[in-house]
């Protein structure tokens, strides 16, 4: 008799909005960013082990610095595998790219364990809100184009869809319906995956699952009508994705992580 061999699921791991600093000490509302994603690293490890691939989706640094990126990268060591990086507001998206790709992380697209993975830049120099470019539509609309047959998670970092959120309304992807015209006419989308909104988030828009995770760092009250944080651990997203399509997907927190967050900050 003989055993089907089956291969184990591709292990995914998204990490968001470490705003990391030049200065070692950095903090934001009192937490030190840097001492948060240790964290956040060390549960990944303690409680999933190893990824086969990380998505970084955004406001890897607060400050733009060289200091910060590469700080990040070397972190990312800790993990035995590729990462794939991408701007969110508080980034520079050209220093970043330079630098992801002293890490091998500036890939836009990548087939792994039969998905396939895009990567978009939504940031827009200067501004807290997102908008894709219409090149970067058309690389979003050609890449998926290319790959018809497998399942397909697309990564940006601000949210296409109301959150139920006043000031974050303000602070999301402007274009969105364009964005959707594209996601709209390529089934093989299943997730469409951000970061941003500093918390977790499910939602559903026709076949496709809506996800975002909280922060590295600090977390954003959810439903606030105006900027608010409340005081729940910096945490992470994991996957399991099967090339069937199926997959599996939980968010976790670094809840052993101590911190004194300033809950009365009306911004950062």
């Amino acid at each position: 008799m003989t055993t089907a061999h089956t291969a184990r699921p591709l292990k995914v791991l998204q990490l968001t909005d470490p705003h990391l600093m030049a200065s070692a000490d950095g903090a934001l509302l009192g937490v030190n960013t840097r001492d948060s994603l240790a964290a956040v690293i060390d549960e990944v490890l303690r409680n999933h082990g190893q990824p086969d691939l990380i998505l970084a989706t955004g406001d890897l640094t607060q400050d733009a610095s060289s200091e910060a990126y590469r700080y990040f990268g070397e972190q990312l060591k800790a993990f035995n595998c590729p990462s794939l990086w991408i701007a969110g507001n508080h980034d520079d998206s050209d220093l970043l790219a330079s630098i992801a790709a002293e890490f091998q992380a500036e890939q836009k697209q990548v087939v792994q364990g039969g998905w396939h993975f895009v990567m978009l830049d939504s940031s827009v120099h200067g501004k807290v809100f997102g908008e894709l470019s219409p090149p970067e539509l058309a690389f979003l609309d050609e890449s998926l184009s290319q790959q018809p047959e497998l399942p397909t998670m697309v990564c940006l970092h601000h949210h296409p869809v109301d959150i139920g959120s006043d000031w974050m309304e303000k602070i999301g992807l402007k274009n969105r319906d364009a964005f959707w015209q594209v996601i709209d006419r390529h089934p093989q989308v299943k997730v469409v995956l951000w970061g941003h909104i500093h918390q977790d988030l499910q939602q559903q828009r026709n076949s496709v699952q809506l996800l975002a995770t909280p922060s590295t760092c600090i977390q954003f009250a959810t439903g606030s009508s105006k900027f608010a944080v409340e005081p729940l651990a910096p945490g992470y997203r994991w996957f399991e994705l099967e090339p069937s399509g199926q997959y599996s997907t939980e968010v976790c927190r670094a809840n052993k992580f101590e911190f004194d967050l300033d809950e009365k900050s009306t911004g950062y």
